[in-house]
């Protein structure tokens, strides 16, 4: 007979021989090829995702380095290229030699002035950030209340046919084009709105905040149900058997419980605006403004972009200040998704869904 440590010995050996020999017949190409497969496309998405944000980078980096002077009537005072053209002097009346100072564009930027095309252009930045800033806190007035009661009514209120034709019919609305959104502003609400408030500028940041809350109600919706359904049962069953009624169970163990997953949904709903950009191009006028009057027209960072970015010269100083209002929103909205995904709706996930 065996010794016990020998036999131990022996056992351990045939089991690792047993599990190895499953291992190598249960070997599934189909397996193998998918692992891979996915592996591949998850590290070219990061890889375009890592291109795109060098690419626009380096396109902004330009209005940093321009030059604080130029000569004129000499060779150093040259035209714009367009494309592959060559540039040629240009032809000035100015005795030559002459000097005139230009100010440097990054020097503009904190500027209260968005005047690109003049002969002393500006590239303020700030209205447009005001204008973005107001656009944005007006559609979240409207989409966020709306979105999370309406995702309350149907995880907690609504009967179970009710929430088959709601909660479709809300998902629905995310997948409308931003252009047919901007042209329902622009030709209906724009002028309902008028009639009943009575302002002048028919376009304005009203009317643009509001048309923007309907693309970002069923990002809103959408995430705020889920982290409601990930609630544990327990506690709507503990609440309601303590003689809480259908309502303070809601609102006061429920809503509470998925405040992570719902403050995840309202940031990614405020990414979804501030990025927007037809909706904004044509619905809030397009005047570079800090008015804190609602009912005045604004111009954003991303209808700048769509409006101008056709019209400029390659390799111009606008080129360059376009780019760099790109960087600051891919920035921007690229920060709100990781901490809403990575954070908050992780957060929500683990807190309560464990429990079930």
């Amino acid at each position: 007979m065996f010794k016990a440590p020998v036999m131990v010995k022996y056992m351990k050996k045939n089991k690792t021989q047993e599990i190895i020999s499953f291992a190598i017949k249960k070997f599934r190409f189909s397996d193998w090829f998918a692992e891979r497969f996915i592996k591949v496309v998850a590290f070219m998405s990061i890889t375009f995702v890592a291109l795109i944000f060098i690419f626009v980078f380096r396109e902004a980096f330009p209005v940093f380095r321009m030059d604080v002077k130029q000569k004129i009537g000499s060779v150093d005072l040259v035209q714009e290229k367009y494309g592959e053209e060559e540039a040629t002097p240009a032809t000035a009346n100015p005795v030559s030699g002459s000097a005139i100072k230009v100010s440097k564009p990054s020097s503009t930027l904190l500027s209260n002035v968005w005047m690109p095309v003049s002969d002393n252009p500006r590239y303020g930045l700030i209205p447009l950030f005001f204008g973005t800033l107001k656009v944005t806190l007006i559609a979240l007035l409207f989409a966020a209340p709306i979105a999370i009661l309406a995702a309350i009514y149907t995880s907690m209120f609504a009967k179970p046919w009710i929430r088959e034709i709601i909660k479709p019919a809300i998902e629905l609305l995310a997948g409308f084009p931003s252009v047919v959104v901007g042209f329902f502003a622009l030709m209906v609400l724009a002028t309902v709105f008028q009639d009943i408030f009575g302002y002048a500028s028919r376009l304005n940041s009203f009317v643009g905040g509001f048309a923007m809350s309907l693309a970002a109600i069923p990002v809103i919706y959408t995430i705020t149900e889920d982290a409601l359904t990930a609630v544990p049962k327990t506690y709507i069953e503990a609440s309601l058997g303590l003689g809480a009624s259908r309502r303070q169970t809601a609102f006061h163990v429920v809503l509470p419980a998925a405040v992570p997953g719902i403050f995840a949904a309202v940031i990614l709903g405020l990414g979804r605006i501030f990025g927007e950009t037809m909706i904004a191009l044509m619905a809030t006028g397009n005047a570079a403004l800090t008015s804190i009057n609602p009912f005045e027209s604004v111009r954003t960072l991303s209808a700048t972009i769509g409006a101008e970015m056709a019209e400029v010269v390659f390799g111009d100083t606008h080129y360059s200040v376009l780019f760099l209002i790109g960087s600051l929103l891919f920035i921007f909205t690229f920060a709100l998704n990781a901490i809403s995904e990575f954070y908050f709706k992780n957060l929500v996930i683990r807190k309560y869904q464990s429990k079930k």
